[in-house]
This record gives structure tokens, sequence and C-alpha cells, in this order.
């Protein structure tokens, strides 16, 4: 991996951080780092995934506040932020978000780190820790509790959808005259955020074509995927989970009713659950405090 050692300035400019790029074998992952205050070999290391159409700005105010005890990564997954697209003809599934974190671990990092996931970014940090037990300590799932299930009767209409799409292509988005109204759109999109956490969030999505911005993520993240896995195959990659984790659900976010998770949740073999204030982007948006709290006690505390 290689640093850049321009920083930036963090959230409230109390804390910098670094450009970072992760040269795999079929693209190249960019990201940031936040190098650790007080450094101490023996702490994990730190990996953060975003979400869906997200990137690594995302834990632009939960990063710093982990940097007092370890060096913390943040991914821009594939197809997103600065990182590389994947090459004509290719989807964005699953398995291969999973494969481009193992690839980049193995290369990485010579022990065991941490993973903290939000929403797409949880799903494959589990999918992760359920394939590679021994490359993960400690998972942190952030409103985010496993794949999407479909039952098997669906899978012949979902790869039609998938195929119909990748073929027909995408159109195009169009561009915005300013960053501020392209933060606006996104404040609006499928999970709300607020102008001012939408504005941070955008920029590195962004990229100027003439005297326009237009969206840097590959418009095939939007299309539908191939496969899905089913409820009986989601929970075998839960029950597989062998790290400590911790769940946070946001009073109204994704997971809002508890019910409808409590066979994941029975299927996690150590699971912690904390509920919060806020919404989907509770990591991010609002009162980030609640949540900060809970990420730095669970990773710090040995049990």
């Amino acid at each position: 991996m290689n640093d850049s050692l321009a920083s930036k300035p963090a959230v409230e400019g109390k804390d910098t951080y670094q450009e970072i790029r992760w040269p795999l074998g079929h693209l190249t992952l960019a990201g940031l780092h936040w190098p650790c205050e007080k450094p101490q070999p023996e702490a994990p290391p730190v990996v953060m995934l975003h979400g869906w159409l997200d990137n690594c700005l995302s834990f632009v105010r939960l990063a710093p506040e982990l940097r007092s005890f370890a060096d913390v990564y943040a991914l821009d997954m594939a197809g997103h932020g600065h990182s590389g697209h994947r090459p004509q003809g290719q989807s964005y599934l699953l398995v291969d978000y999973v494969a481009d974190l193992a690839e980049m671990v193995d290369a990485s990092f010579s022990r065991p780190v941490d993973l903290v996931g939000h929403s797409l970014g949880g799903i494959v940090a589990l999918l992760y820790a359920a394939a590679f037990p021994e490359k993960v300590r400690k998972l942190v799932l952030i409103d985010s509790f496993g794949p999407i299930s479909k039952t098997a009767d669906e899978a012949v209409a979902q790869l039609r959808r998938g195929i119909i799409k990748r073929i027909s292509g995408s159109g195009s988005s169009g561009g915005y005259a300013t960053r501020k109204e392209a933060g606006r759109a996104r404040a609006g999109g499928l999970s709300p955020l607020s102008p001012e956490a939408a504005e941070q969030l955008v920029g590195r999505n962004l990229r100027q074509a003439g005297d326009a911005f237009v969206w840097r993520t590959d418009p095939r993240l939007r299309h539908p995927s191939l496969t899905m896995y089913t409820e009986d195959q989601t929970q075998a990659f839960i029950r597989s989970v062998k790290a400590d984790t911790l769940l946070i659900r946001a009073e109204k976010g994704l997971l809002g009713n508890p019910a409808h998770w409590q066979s994941r949740m029975e299927a996690m073999p150590s699971l912690k659950e904390v509920v919060v204030p806020g919404s989907h982007h509770c990591h991010l948006d609002g009162d980030t405090r609640p949540v900060a709290d809970a990420v730095r006690g669970f990773l710090i505390n040995e049990h």
C-alpha cells in the first residue's frame, strides 16, 4: 500500500488523514489512512468499509475517534470514490468485493484486522469474516446484518433482470453546476442525509467535466445483481463468523424492526447489540457520539 504525504484536514480540523492506494491484480483501490496517534505494535489495524454509492469519507467523523489506539484505514470500494472500476462485461457482485478485501488484507497486513462496515460494507465485512475467520479479530456492523436474501424460486427472475440491464446499459445522469447542487441531490437519496453531511460525502464521488460536476462512481453499481443468497445461505455465513461482533442498530435505520432479524441474531455465535439514535448514516450524520463510544469501547476491550 502507498501513503501520500499530502495530509488533509478531517472533521473540525483536529485530525489529519492521508490518501492511500492499494494496487490489486486487476484494479487499484483508493482510500484514507488515519495514522495512530500513539503507535502500539500490538494493536490490530482497523479497516473500514462504506455503504452502497458512498465512499471512504463516510467515516470522516468516526475514524478520528479510533486513531488514539490503532491505525485506521477506510477504503473506497471498487467503482466508488477514487477506486478503479471493474472491466467492461463484469458486474459488482458481493463475492468480488469480498475477494478485493481478501487481496488487500493479505498484501497489506501481517496480522488479523478489526473490520468496521456500514450497510453494503457491513455485508462485505461479514462475508469476509465468515470465509476467513483467521484474518479478523473483531467485527463491527453499522446498520447492517448480512445480505438481502431471496427465495430459491426467485433466482431465475433475478438472473434475467441482471442480464437484461447489463445488455441495455446505463443512461447518462447529467451533471451539476456546483458541488453543493450535487450534495442536495444526494441528501434526498434512498438513505437521506442532512445537506451538510451530503456535501461532505459527495465530493469524493464527483469529477469535473467541462463546466459541470458529474458522478465519478460507476453507473453499473445501480444494476441488479445477477445472483442473491437464500436466507439459509446467509445464515450459514453468519454462523461461520468466529470474531466477536458488535451490531449497531440505528433507531430509524434499516434494521428498525428487531423481530425481523431475530433468527440472524440467534445464528451469530458471539454478538453484542447496541441501539443508537439516528438514521441509516448514524456514524456520519447528526449526533455520532453514541456510535463512536460504542465502537471504541468494543474494539479496546478484550472481552
